[in-house]
């Protein structure tokens, strides 16, 4: 392949140029036509969230659910409320979420459940009664 020519893969993973109608009636959940905006929109940018995903290390079954999931986040947050062409770039705004979504559920991954690094130690009922006074150990 030429240097200059990318493969159809590559270019699937491609962010295309953004149609801010779509973006805008997307954000307006009461608008009429919204909802197909957002289908639209959601078709248009799954792939190319999905190979930025994939680009990061994630396995495809992984990479398939927290793309679901950054889609789920979007509209439970209303993010899209606040894309604005003036501010920016869909695209940035897209990337940065996703990068801040991927980050927070690392974290949420990592984090120890309650009592993850507590070793428990069963109490005997059945220990003498003079074990607890000695022990020093207040209830």
């Amino acid at each position: 392949m030429k240097p200059d020519q990318s493969s159809p893969v590559e270019e699937a993973g491609r962010f295309g140029t953004t149609r801010w109608s779509i973006v805008l009636l997307s954000a307006q959940s009461q608008a009429p036509g919204s909802k197909d905006a957002l289908t639209e929109l959601c078709g248009l940018y799954w792939f190319p969230l999905y190979a930025f995903v994939r680009r990061r290390g994630y396995s495809p079954a992984d990479s398939l659910d927290l793309v679901q999931g950054f889609f789920l986040h979007l509209l439970d947050r209303k993010a899209l409320a606040e894309v604005d062409p003036r501010k920016g770039k869909f695209r940035s705004f897209l990337l940065a979420s996703m990068k801040n979504y991927l980050s927070n559920e690392a974290d949420r991954a990592r984090c120890l459940k309650r009592g993850g690094s507590v070793e428990f130690v069963p109490l005997d009922s059945r220990m003498p009664r003079n074990f607890w006074r000695s022990s020093r150990l207040i209830f």
